[in-house]
């Protein structure tokens, strides 16, 4: 399973409008960077209190690259 299937499971169980989920991969030289879009009405719960979700969201996506040998990983969340 790669990075963005990945995210993007774990995305899609934590909110209501799951078809509106857009998980993409962005490469440089030093890190990879996987952006999350989920619809405004669902930030609040990827987010969560004092970001604890995100954060959580963060690690276990680090945690898969770091096991799969690839690049430093920075994951940004936002809505459309």
């Amino acid at each position: 399973m790669s990075l963005v299937e990945f995210t993007e499971t774990i995305v899609k169980r934590l909110v209501s409008e799951a078809d509106l989920v857009k998980v993409q991969r962005f490469e440089s030289d030093e890190e990879i960077t996987i952006e999350v879009l989920v619809a405004e009405v669902d930030m609040g719960k990827v987010i969560g209190k004092k970001g604890k979700i995100a954060n959580s969201i963060k690690t276990l996506v680090q945690a898969k690259a770091y096991n799969d040998g690839e690049k430093k990983v920075r994951v940004n969340i936002d809505s459309f």
